[in-house]
């Protein structure tokens, strides 16, 4: 972490109240490298790990140059998921708090006459989904021509889902004097060279883990039969009351026929794939906040940029396609310096691919057994 505070001491009183009712005591290495430059009108592209304070890096900056006699957006947000974008929004919201500046969200699946509406109260801060923005500025219900900065957040799934083209497609609307901001916690070097074709002499921000703060999460690993998986599930989620567990699972036909198992096992649990409407989705996650259910079950795409508060385990029920599916899985837990736990259960054969993905990460990977309900070091081999 970063002691600069005094920098927080120059933002307009809204956003210092704001900052302190989060309780933050010192910046993070992004936000400290981060602010400066978006306040000068830099382009950036910018990479931090997942739960370093992303989000308040560029909307501090961002927030603070809002001209509230401009009754237009003037921010734009990008987001790859709905719920990315609804949780962005809630962060904007947050540091708008006590003021008479508004902001939206706009997501594809909802009603677009509802999100038309919307924009009848002037919002200065837009966050959506590329698709959506697009229609809506067709429709010329959104209008781009006040539009000073576009902040691309996990610029990487944008690019892995194919939205890269509606990304460009969204910046051409605005004005060519508007600052392009790329955040992600892996940029690609893909993303790199399209961005030297948008952006203006961009600034590249990379954030190390030998510059955060000693992490607390602690990366462990099962070796189990596939067989024996659901049953691990139900074992560890058993293990603690109080636990909040994420279970991650490669296929999305999969997720079904573990929900089944569990369900019969009388583990309280919700999923989060594709076919769930926007309502199933919110209603399963305010569920799982509250602690009326104990696990949820999702893929990469389903959980990406999911920020839950109080998150105890990530479990991963297939070995991740790569480092990076591990490295956004794993920062699901222990956001912001919290604690918490990842467990993958793997077979013997994949244990040394686990291995290098740990050794990319710099991070320290424990062999476990299931004794009793605990988690304990394997015994020795006699």
């Amino acid at each position: 972490m970063v002691n600069d505070l005094e920098m927080v001491s120059t933002f307009p009183q809204f956003l210092q109240k704001a900052w302190e009712k989060q309780g933050f005591q010192e910046m993070t290495a992004i936000q400290a490298k981060a602010i400066p430059l978006i306040r000068q009108g830099k382009d950036l592209i910018a990479e931090s790990p997942t739960g370093t304070g992303k989000t308040w890096a560029y909307l501090l900056p961002l927030l603070e140059k809002i001209k509230p006699d401009i009754k237009q957006a003037q921010v734009v947000i990008l987001a790859p998921t709905r719920e990315l974008v609804m949780q962005i929004h809630q962060e904007v919201q947050k540091l708008l708090s006590g003021t008479d500046l508004t902001s939206a969200s706009f997501i594809g699946g909802a009603d677009i006459k509802r999100q038309v509406d919307k924009l009848k109260s002037n919002p200065r801060i837009v966050v959506g989904t590329p698709n959506r923005i697009i229609e809506l500025n067709k429709m010329k219900k959104l209008k781009m021509h006040e539009v000073k900065s576009i902040v691309v957040d996990e610029v990487d799934q944008m690019l892995s889902l194919g939205f890269m083209d509606h990304v460009q497609e969204v910046i051409k609307t605005t004005l060519k004097d508007r600052q392009l901001l790329f955040f992600s916690a892996t940029v690609p070097a893909k993303i790199e060279q399209m961005a030297e074709k948008m952006m203006m002499e961009p600034e590249t921000i990379r954030i190390a883990r030998s510059e955060l703060a000693p992490s607390k999460v602690e990366h462990m690993y099962l070796i189990c039969e596939p067989r024996e998986k659901v049953d691990y599930i139900r074992r560890l989620v058993r293990m603690n009351s109080k636990n909040k567990a994420l279970a991650f699972i490669n296929e999305t036909n999969t997720v079904g026929q573990i929900s089944a198992k569990l369900e019969f096992m009388g583990i309280k649990h919700g999923v989060l794939d594709g076919l769930s409407s926007k309502t199933e989705r919110e209603s399963i996650l305010n569920h799982f906040r509250e602690g009326r259910i104990e696990l949820l079950l999702a893929t990469d795409i389903a959980a990406r940029g999911l920020d839950i508060e109080g998150l105890t385990h990530v479990i991963q029920v297939d070995l991740p396609a790569n480092v990076e599916s591990y490295i956004h899985r794993s920062g699901r837990t222990g956001r912001m310096g919290a604690e918490g736990t990842v467990i993958t259960l793997i077979s013997k054969f994949e244990e040394s691919s686990l291995k290098k993905y740990a050794q990319a990460m710099s991070v320290e990977l424990q062999s476990k057994k299931l004794y009793g309900g605990k988690l304990e070091n394997p015994k020795p081999s006699k």
